[in-house]
């Protein structure tokens, strides 16, 4: 018996239409997203921003990316080349495929057949997307691996660690969604918010993804991988080209991808938002859903964008802190009070809405007070970097009189003392 009845019925050249239209509207929406940035970042710094290439400055994205491309493509002598060259393709792809399984819209008619307004789905759709991101990483610490520099394999390192940290507590927020739509399938999921958002119902799930999704895509706050006061550029500093230019459509089509995901996994996916439907009976048919998830999915990059240019970068000990300190037991906790309530309301047929409500606000409560309460206060611990008065914080020198591990201070003699014994000096 077919789970799925809708998928897999498309004849081949309706599949290969859908699948050019996804990656232009990728590449389209990438450009766009590049000059939104900028230009909502220039207003938030009383900037003005791209403003004269194509109206409103539209083109500048398209210029900056041919003079990027054009630009000469340089290969490090240390670097290995084969490897180098197929990290930033490992990054791109995965970034394009996992948009396979996302539904735009309900069933409507294309070019006379009728599809729905998705390329396929699977009963495990949403494992399937985290399985092809996660590929993603790869891309990153081969690219950062493979140029033969310092700063390149931290950034690598850094960015892995901070995926598979982020990748746990997303994947620990999702079984919630499972557990309450009984499916892992994307467009079974949508169809279970038809009445209720599971943004709402389930909040605090939502809370974590959303923390999450900025680590997955190393976008600021997060943006540690690429942290140019201590790692110049990180896994991409020695790329220049073409080959950068993939790395950053990567990040940009990532960025799309994490908030697609949320749009379908939390806020109903194509659906009309607030009930918008009862008053209009063609809110959630034909082509109108398009705008209810490309709405939804610019609010969430207007997030990304927003943080950009509010918050500092956090330190990486704070950020790996909040992934397995906060955010992971967090999410164990709410898993299995989710997985409690169902059960009761299955075996008691209780409702179950209410209840979950109530414990997502208190448990998010409790997030916030472990996030940002207040900080235990202990001992005063001596600095052993701090030098002594007069002195510069220098290492101890390998002398014979000096003590090991203690800095020797430097003193300098005052204008009368350098006088007496400048004369003295003249008089020998």
């Amino acid at each position: 018996m077919n789970e799925l009845p809708l998928f897999g019925q498309d004849v081949w050249w309706l599949v290969l239409v859908k699948a050019v239209l996804i990656f232009v509207v990728l590449v389209l929406l990438t450009l766009f997203n590049i000059w939104w940035e900028r230009r909502v970042v220039a207003r938030m710094q009383h900037r003005i921003g791209p403003n004269v290439h194509g109206p409103f400055g539209l083109l500048q994205s398209l210029a900056d990316g041919v003079k990027l491309a054009l630009k000469e493509d340089i290969i490090p002598k240390a670097a290995d080349k084969v490897v180098f060259v197929l990290a930033p393709v490992l990054v791109v792809i995965p970034a394009f495929v996992t948009f396979s399984v996302i539904p735009f819209g309900p069933e409507v008619t294309m070019f006379g057949e009728r599809t729905p307004l998705q390329l396929t789905d699977m009963p495990v759709a949403v494992l399937f997307v985290m399985a092809i991101a996660s590929i993603g990483i790869y891309g990153i610490v081969l690219g950062g691996w493979s140029s033969g520099s310092t700063y390149s394999l931290l950034g690598g390192l850094r960015s892995s660690a901070q995926m598979i940290s982020y990748e746990v507590a997303m994947g620990l927020a999702l079984v919630a969604v499972f557990l309450y739509a009984g499916s892992l399938s994307t467009s079974e999921i949508v169809a279970a918010q038809e009445d209720w958002w599971f943004g709402a119902i389930l909040f605090p799930s939502f809370v974590i993804y959303v923390i999450s999704m900025i680590g997955e895509t190393n976008r600021a706050p997060f943006d540690l991988p690429e942290a140019e006061g201590e790692l110049v550029g990180g896994f991409h500093t020695e790329y220049s080209s073409l080959k950068f230019a993939l790395f950053f459509l990567g990040e940009y089509i990532n960025m799309a991808t994490v908030s697609a995901l949320a749009t379908t996994l939390f806020l109903g996916g194509w659906r009309a938002p607030f009930w918008i439907d009862e008053i209009w009976a063609g809110a959630n048919e034909g082509y109108v859903p398009l705008i209810w998830f490309f709405g939804k999915m610019l609010l969430f990059i207007f997030f990304f964008i927003w943080l950009r240019g509010t918050l500092p970068r956090m330190r990486y000990d704070q950020f790996m802190d909040l992934g397995w300190k906060v955010l992971i037991p967090a999410a164990l906790v709410w898993v299995v009070l989710v997985a409690t309530m169902r059960y009761v309301s299955t075996a008691y047929e209780l409702g179950t809405q209410e209840i979950l409500i109530g414990g997502g606000v208190l448990l998010a409560l409790i997030l916030l007070w472990g996030f940002f309460g207040p900080e235990e206060t202990g001992e005063p611990v001596e600095d052993i970097h701090t030098a002594p008065t007069g002195a510069y914080p220098v290492p101890p020198m390998p002398s014979g009189g000096a003590q090991r591990g203690a800095a020797a201070p430097l003193t300098f003699p005052s204008r009368t003392q350098a006088t007496v014994t400048h004369g003295a000096s003249e008089e020998s």
